[in-house]
This record gives structure tokens, C-alpha cells and sequence, in this order.
């Protein structure tokens, strides 16, 4: 069965569970046949043409994968609603506010997060995010005309909203923009992959897989100088300001997770790991001095897989098979 993570990501049941206080977060409630996953097909993707304009309404709970205008007006009393917007990993996401209509001294609000949260858990984590916590949330009600266009850090962020008076509500439009450097990710599928470059970066990159994966790393290059190797300590990564590490937990937030192997060592070939958590996390930690670089593959454990490490009697913990 998955697991209550895989609910939390696979079909964004949550609603928010605390307003404008210090303690914003999102719970997650029962998963249901009838609430899908709402990433949007490859199928639709094709048939919009260059010009067109994809326009559809806002439910309370969403998720998008794709640019368009976007309306939520409200039926009823909404309190806890968020939509979660994905881009392919080389690509950053701009909200635009087209039109706000909300009751801001009744109780309303329209607010932008840099990134995901889930449960109380952020993505990218603050210890690898480029700003505090308090600036990664727009306010729409704390900003109005003056920040109506809002753009991401990373290939995901979300709104979350509350609105009283039926008839209210608002409208966005959902613009992507390419980033020539990728750095904090959330794979939009099962399987890939990738290349991590960070160049001369003082950062943290985390590239979040929301399954139990195989995952192999092909290539790594850490302390690149000029042409030039760095020489690495002879045993483990103490120490070293550069280097790689595999993370795996049952959250979103990479902070909070199992480290399962450190990479200090630059080297060509194929090093492979099977990790049987529910989210999987590659991080580069980068001094700023070097450019560093890691490519890697990765695949879902098949069911087989899954069932033999419930079988080594594992299934409770999070290591690497």
C-alpha cells in the first residue's frame, strides 16, 4: 500500500491548518478515487499551440504542470485551500495576478510560498534555500498592486487561500522561464536523469525523488579548478566543503532525513544504491570555491523489490537496501 507521504504528493489532499500566525502548515486528509493526482497529461501539452492560452477553474485542492490563466471563485466559504504548481527541473515559475478579489479585513487571504510545504515540512529546506523563511511567503493582502508578479526559486511553488463571501476569488496567470542553473528539485516522475552543476557556488542543491528508487550516479566531479583536481582527505567527507550525500525519509523536508552515504571523492564510472524510502534526496554541498558536478540516473523500485525489503523486515525503517 503507499504510504501517507506518497498520499500527501501523488494527491495533494491537505488543507491548511493554521492562518496567518507564526504556525503555517498543511495536513493531509484521507486520499479519495475520486481526488487524482492533477499533473497535467504530456497529451494536452501537444495540443496547445504556440499562441493559445490554456484557461480552466481552480478547485480548492489543485496541482498544475502547465502555463495558463488560471480562476478560483468561491461557491461557498473556502478556508484551507492550496494549489501546488511543478515545472520540468531547468525551469523556475512566475504567478502573475490578473485579477484579486478578496476580503483582507474579513479574515481573507491570497499568499505565494517559494517552494512546497506539506505537513510542516519545506521544500527546499531552509538550510538550502537562498532566503529566510519569513521572505519565502507573499502576502497578497500585505503586498497588493505593489508585488503583483511573484517568480520561484526552484521548478515548484504554491498558493494557499482562504476566502469567506461566495462570488470572491481571483485569478493568475502561470508563466515558466528557464534556469540555466537547476539547483533545488522535485522529479515530476519516477524515473530520469540528470546533471547537478553548481559553478563556483557558495549553495546547497537537493534533487527530491517522492519514491523508493534505484539510483545511480555516473559521474562525479568535486574541487574543479581550472583542469585541475583538488586531492581529497583519504577517509570520510569531514571536513571537506564539497561533496555529495544521499538522504531518505517519509517527509518533504531534506533537512529532516536519514543520511545514507557521503561522496567527497571525485571519480568516472557507476556507483549504485537501491534506497527503499518514500522520498529520496541527492545534495550537493558546494563551497563556492569549485565548480562541482554530478550526473545521475534513477528508476522506482519495482514491486518485487518493494516486497523483499518488507520481507527483511525493514519496512519501518529508512536505509538503503
Amino acid at each position: 500500500m503507499p504510504s501517507a507521504f506518497q498520499f500527501q504528493c501523488h494527491f495533494i489532499l491537505i488543507f491548511l491548518a493554521a492562518s496567518k500566525g507564526e504556525t503555517r502548515y498543511l495536513e493531509v486528509r484521507d486520499a479519495g478515487e475520486d481526488e487524482p493526482f492533477l499533473l497535467l497529461s504530456e497529451d494536452l501539452k501537444r495540443e496547445l499551440s504556440a499562441g493559445q492560452i490554456y484557461r480552466r477553474s481552480l478547485r480548492c485542492i489543485d496541482m498544475l504542470s502547465i502555463e495558463g490563466q488560471f480562476t478560483f471563485t468561491a461557491e461557498q466559504p473556502q478556508l484551507h485551500c492550496a494549489t501546488f504548481f511543478i515545472g520540468e527541473p531547468e525551469e523556475l515559475i512566475t504567478i502573475d495576478y490578473d485579477f484579486v478579489n478578496i476580503d483582507c479585513q474579513g479574515g481573507d487571504f491570497l499568499k505565494v510560498f517559494d517552494g512546497w510545504i506539506l505537513k510542516g515540512e519545506k521544500f527546499p529546506s531552509s538550510l538550502d534555500h537562498p532566503l529566510p523563511t519569513f521572505q519565502r511567503y507573499v502576502d497578497f493582502c500585505d503586498s497588493g498592486n505593489i508585488q503583483r508578479s511573484i517568480r520561484s526559486s526552484q521548478n515548484v511553488a504554491m498558493i494557499f487561500f482562504r476566502i469567506h463571501q461566495p462570488g470572491n476569488g481571483f485569478t493568475v496567470t502561470i508563466k515558466k522561464n528557464a534556469n540555466l542553473f537547476p539547483c533545488n528539485v522535485i522529479s515530476q516522475t519516477p524515473s530520469g536523469r540528470f546533471t547537478m552543476v553548481i559553478p563556483h557556488q557558495h549553495r546547497n542543491c537537493s534533487f527530491s525523488i517522492i519514491y523508493p528508487v534505484v539510483i545511480k550516479i555516473s559521474d562525479l566531479i568535486l574541487g574543479h579548478l581550472n583542469g585541475l583536481f583538488l586531492k581529497k582527505p583519504s577517509a570520510g567527507c569531514a571536513g571537506v566543503g564539497d561533496f555529495v550525500e544521499l538522504l531518505g525519509g517519509t517527509g518533504l523536508d531534506p533537512s529532516k532525513m536519514f543520511p545514507l552515504a557521503d561522496l567527497c571523492h571525485s571519480f568516472h564510472g557507476s556507483a549504485q544504491m537501491k534506497i527503499g524510502c518514500d522520498n529520496t534526496v541527492l545534495r550537493m554541498v558546494s563551497s563556492g570555491k569549485h565548480i562541482n558536478r554530478v550526473t545521475f540516473e534513477y528508476r522506482q523500485l519495482d514491486l518485487q523489490e518493494t516486497e523483499n525489503r518488507k520481507e527483511n523486515s525493514i519496512e519501518e525503517f529508512c536505509f538503503p537496501i
